[in-house]
């Protein structure tokens, strides 16, 4: 009877658990169930390890759409994990992404999320352009459906199931990643799409409304109500709180278009178990610079193939005007720094300087510079080189 007692008692957490969160996934204007069915695909040219695929998009303006994107996978039978792979403004389906995904050991598939094919030109049933009219435009609730972002996230999701529905993939282990709009894509996809086992958002976040290059721009010209309808369907922080796989949130300090004030609002929606941070000094904004940096390649490794991960840094303590972190990391660690600004003004613009911290038994510390507006966080390296961040802290 006891053990009965127990089982019951196990099992109704569980389901409490699930059910808080689901309480917290916001799934938007999507239909989630029939996104996440595999549509119809009409494959193309292959060469080598990639190969051209147009796959049944949603409708538009009561029309049938396609999505052109490019496949790849790792010679061999599988079963594959595979990456899905969202591009930024002006970008389009990298077939070299792809391919870079595949020589790691993946299935990827790098979708076009403006409507245009493999000659970069746009395709008669293409779906909506990527363009600032596309993004900001005004829309009424019945029309949410015609937006870029609708349309991106569904053929995110899309991409997803196609790729699941491979023989050679292992359904079980797909993740996604995104770079600048692609990143900002991969904070909705993630918090609506309880399949992906990882992801992660290069440079995109959400808080676009209250600081991001598109603040004076755009949301500061729009009528309240258009506004107020902008953030509830397509505002990233509508959604991240809807994460439920480890994400890898990876920035510069200076991004011209997603500003740290944003971005840590972003991150700190997800659960602190899942989230991980890889903030550098400067980091340049581009899509080759999006794709390059080693630790995305190794988180995802470390999630989907088992791999060693990157290193956790705890929050910065203070004591005596001395900041410390606390690092775990299954990898040596090599050096820690500490990075400052005690600038104030668009975070765009602020200068951040570098010193050595002390780096003992996982610990590292650092004495804080004077300054009255001091904004600081810690990096550490493991034998690798890779780098992972803690938060900023102010002063």
């Amino acid at each position: 009877m006891q053990t009965l007692l127990r089982s019951l008692t196990i099992l109704t957490l569980a389901l409490l658990v699930q059910h808080c969160h689901a309480a917290q996934r916001h799934t938007g204007p999507w239909d989630i169930d029939r996104l996440q069915k595999a549509p119809a695909a009409e494959w193309g040219k292959k060469q080598d390890l990639l190969q051209e695929v147009y796959f049944t998009g949603e409708p538009l303006a009561g029309r049938p759409t396609r999505v052109f994107a490019y496949y790849a996978k790792p010679a061999g039978e599988g079963p594959f994990p595979a990456m899905v792979l969202l591009h930024g403004g002006g970008g389009k389906a990298f077939g070299e992404w792809a391919t870079l995904w595949a020589k790691r050991g993946y299935a990827a598939i790098a979708i076009d999320l403006a409507g245009h094919g493999p000659d970069g030109q746009r395709l008669a049933d293409g779906g909506p352009n990527q363009d600032d009219g596309s993004k900001f435009g005004e829309f009424t609730d019945d029309q949410a459906r015609e937006r870029w972002t609708y349309h991106a996230v569904a053929s995110a999701l899309l991409g997803h199931s196609l790729l699941a529905a491979q023989p050679e993939v292992d359904a079980e282990r797909i993740g996604v990643t995104g770079i600048s709009w692609g990143g900002y894509l991969t904070c909705i996809v993630a918090g609506v799409d309880e399949r992906l086992k990882v992801a992660v958002p290069v440079y995109g976040c959400g808080f676009l409304h209250e600081n991001s290059y598109w603040l004076p721009g755009r949301f500061e010209k729009m009528p309240d109500e258009q506004r107020a309808r902008w953030i509830k369907y397509f505002e990233p922080s509508r959604y991240l709180a809807g994460v439920s796989c480890p994400i890898l949130f990876v920035n510069g300090t200076n991004d011209f278009a997603y500003p740290l004030d944003s971005y840590q609002k972003s991150y700190n929606l997800v659960d602190e178990k899942l989230r991980h941070l890889c903030v550098t000094v400067r980091m340049p904004h581009g899509h080759v610079e999006g794709w390059a940096p080693q630790e995305i390649g190794l988180f995802v490794d470390s999630v989907l193939r088992q791999q060693k991960p990157l290193a956790r840094l705890s929050a910065i303590t203070v004591t005596d005007n001395r900041a410390a972190v606390q690092a775990t990391s299954a990898v040596p660690l090599k050096s820690a720094q500490l990075h400052y600004t005690t600038d104030a003004g668009p975070w765009q613009q602020r200068n951040w300087q570098t010193i050595a911290a002390t780096l003992t038994d996982g610990r590292a510390s650092a004495e804080l510079p004077a300054g009255e507006r001091l904004v600081y966080f810690f990096t550490v390296r493991d034998e690798r080189g890779a780098v992972t961040s803690s938060p900023h802290a102010t002063r």
